[in-house]
């Protein structure tokens, strides 16, 4: 048995995140209710201009993998963070949850721990101005080879593939999980990115044992005149293909086989964090021997619980919702 059931790689983000009146974002030059990227400058700005925060680390596969650690998994998130305030948040914050987060804070780094901020609006809007810092960096010189190694599954987030040390670094992880026998997978996270990158993607996927995505990332991938077209090109090269679709369920390909799992709708209040939660559900029921109908399942109530409140993680006990759906 590995250490480790579930090991994420990805961008290492903390989400600092305050309430803040349409007249004070206004002052601030927000555009409410999307997400911006900043540079640094920006980033302090926003930062010294928000009151009263409240912090908790974020990020597309730490999102992932705290969902993983509050269903009992052994869990370890792998991303970079500078030697400053946020960075030793993110790492002490990870250990309280039960997270191992095995790479040490950076020493004299040229550029701070990457951070979302956050403002929410009276009305529940959030705009969220993000800035990459040291996360982006990511390299392979970063990676932790004993963990990987001991690592039943690797999930690898797309949003870090976006530069040429990013790739090189999810080539190489993928290649030491599954020569020490583990699985290694991938969220493709976001259609522009692979519009960026799709030549890219397209060979990492050919690297994996898994690779989720939505029907949007899917058709960027392939740029196919139908779905059916895309993920049948996405199976001939992948062991296993999860396409999500919103309220329309999740299409599940293992070679030949085509799996269909029904969704039920749900006016959602937030959708910040479906994806992830969705994977969430998905890797636990993967990580425990579950057969793919069942791993359907439960990424879909994990998915289905996060979109009926604010934030990127679950409220109510995720294993209890598996239980009434009588899948434990």
């Amino acid at each position: 048995m590995k250490s480790y059931q579930v090991t994420g790689i990805g961008n290492a983000i903390v989400d600092v995140l305050t309430r803040m009146e349409d007249e004070g974002l206004a002052a601030l030059g927000i555009t409410k209710g999307v997400m911006t990227l900043v540079d640094q400058p920006r980033c302090e700005a926003l930062y010294a201009g928000m009151t009263d925060r409240s912090q908790i680390p974020g990020g597309s596969v730490g999102n992932t993998i705290a969902g993983l650690g509050a269903l009992g998994l052994r869990t370890a998130c792998i991303g970079k963070v500078a030697d400053d305030e946020i960075g030793h948040f993110a790492v002490d914050a990870l250990a309280a949850e039960g997270i191992a987060f095995p790479v040490a804070p950076v020493e004299n780094a040229a550029l701070p721990t990457s951070r979302c901020m956050i403002f929410v609006s009276p009305d529940g809007e959030r705009s969220m101005n993000t800035y990459l810092g040291i996360s982006a960096e990511f390299g392979p010189e970063d990676l932790p080879e004993a963990v990987i190694r001991d690592s039943e599954i690797l999930f690898l987030e797309g949003y870090l593939f976006d530069k040429d040390p990013g790739k090189a670094a999810f080539l190489k992880a993928a290649r030491l999980c599954r020569e020490a026998g583990g699985r290694a997978g991938l969220s493709l996270s976001d259609p522009f990115c692979v519009d960026r990158h799709r030549s890219d993607f397209r060979a990492l996927v050919a690297e994996m044992d898994f690779v989720i995505g939505n029907e949007h990332e899917w058709a960027a991938l392939y740029q196919t005149e139908t779905l059916t077209e895309a993920l049948d090109l996405a199976a001939a090269h992948c062991p296993l293909v999860v396409c999500t679709r919103s309220g329309e369920g999740v299409t599940i390909r293992q070679g030949a086989t085509s799996i269909d799992v029904p969704v039920s709708r749900i006016a959602p209040l937030d959708t910040t964090g479906a994806g992830d939660q969705f994977a969430a559900g998905f890797l636990y029921g993967l990580a425990t021997g579950r057969d793919l109908e069942t791993a359907g399942r439960m990424g879909c109530i994990a998915a289905a619980e996060v979109i009926t409140h604010f934030g990127a993680r679950p409220d109510e006990s995720v294993l209890d919702l598996f239980r009434k759906a009588g899948l434990l």
